[in-house]
């Protein structure tokens, strides 16, 4: 089961994706294109050309589970990005499954122990 942990790392592909691709295409894309390894255990996140599809790519430890959501109305809306893939965190995902935009919000201060 795919869990969206803070503890996960999230990387948004930032070139668009056939959505034909299964595990071992989208596995491929991770590892050739992106140059990252997929079963890292970090969320990879794909989007389609019309960006009205969107896939979530994850290693669970003894598997790749796969979250594909199609909007019957409406975009995903991507944020600010230059480069292969940018790292989202965890509220950046939940804001661009709910429809929200990036560029219009901002995070007030929080105290974060690294």
């Amino acid at each position: 089961m795919l869990g969206l942990s803070a503890n996960l790392r999230y990387f948004l592909c930032c070139s668009t994706v056939d959505m034909r691709n299964g595990f071992d295409g989208l596995s491929g894309i991770v590892r050739n294109y992106l140059k990252k390894d997929p079963v890292s255990g970090d969320v990879f996140i794909f989007l389609n050309k019309t960006r009205t599809h969107i896939k979530l790519l994850y290693w669970d430890g003894d598997g790749f589970a796969l979250f594909y959501k199609r909007l019957e109305r409406g975009r995903y809306t991507l944020p600010a990005h230059n480069g292969l893939s940018k790292q989202i965190k965890r509220e950046e995902l939940l804001m661009l499954l709910e429809g929200l935009s990036f560029e219009k919000m901002k995070q007030k201060k929080r105290y974060k122990q690294d």
